[in-house]
């Protein structure tokens, strides 16, 4: 029997939440290990209760399906044929699903994009991410997990921006500015509030519809310890929380990435599955109400 999130027990014609996995890690430029990340993931979710007392959601009671990860674990073994499965599957969601993509790196988010821009005729991709991403190769891969913000700011026409980053090359600063990419810091995060960041988000994006790629480095490594490239001065837990509430009536597919099982002591699966609960249930709270 196959693997599946907890309470993940719809098919997926009766089903409105639908999750994947996409185990690759095959542009991972430090640490190695994020293609295990869906499997882990899903077995912390079962640590979790399915009723989310702030939300006043019962997930046993929404329909949320499980399709499985779009490939084995050593099935990849190029970066674009991950993503061509990922684009085939978030095309047999959208648009009348909610796909929530459990990775796996940040390339995968480059093929959810392709599809978003196919799907919607306006959406934005707001990221949380410690590194900008928005370098146009990296060690020679276009599509390289560096790489997933360009690609998606290439898809999407330009609505796309970064929220929490702390790491940058000097390339992707001059490539943003000559194009007119932004993002905000942590730093300048911090500043600003939660609340305050988002609305600067939605101002930029300028659409309604919103999908949320959280790469797990962008919250601090003394919460989420287990990613593919640390960096400390990051956002916290109930920063991506309280974001996630705010975007809730926006929201229309989300994808959780970079946690590496080899590196973590379980916490940031945890913390990734319990994202995955939030998303889940301020969407449905916000479609009910």
């Amino acid at each position: 029997m196959l693997l599946h999130f907890a309470d993940a027990n719809s098919d997926f014609s009766q089903s409105h939440f639908v999750i994947f996995g996409a185990p690759f890690d095959g542009t991972s430029s430090y640490r190695h290990g994020s293609k295990f990340a869906p499997d882990e993931i899903r077995k912390a979710s079962y640590n979790l209760e399915s009723y989310l007392v702030e939300h006043d959601v019962d997930l046993k009671t929404v329909a949320i399906h499980d399709m499985g990860n779009v490939g084995t674990l050593d099935e990849f073994g190029r970066v674009e044929d991950m993503l061509e499965a990922v684009e085939f599957v978030v095309a047999q969601i959208l648009p009348g699903k909610f796909p929530i993509m459990l990775g796996g790196e940040h390339s995968a988010t480059a093929g959810v994009a392709k599809i978003l821009a196919e799907k919607f005729e306006s959406i934005g991709i707001i990221f949380i991410d410690a590194h900008t991403d928005f370098r146009n190769q990296y060690l020679g891969v276009k599509y390289s997990h560096a790489c997933a913000a360009r690609r998606a700011y290439e898809a999407l026409k330009g609505r796309v921006v970064s929220i929490g980053v702390r790491s940058v090359s000097r390339e992707e600063v001059e490539d943003a500015r000559a194009l007119g990419h932004e993002w905000l810091t942590s730093y300048q995060f911090r500043e600003m509030g939660w609340k305050e960041a988002v609305k600067w988000a939605l101002e930029k994006l300028k659409t309604e519809k919103i999908y949320l790629s959280i790469d797990m480095d962008g919250i601090d490594p003394a919460y989420a310890p287990g990613v593919g490239t640390p960096e400390f001065f990051g956002l916290s837990p109930i920063d991506v929380k309280k974001m996630i509430n705010y975007l809730g009536p926006r929201l229309v597919g989300a994808d959780i990435v970079e946690v590496c099982p080899p590196c973590d002591n379980g916490t940031t699966a945890v913390l990734a599955a319990r994202l995955v609960q939030e998303i889940i249930a301020v969407v449905k709270k916000s479609r009910k109400s």
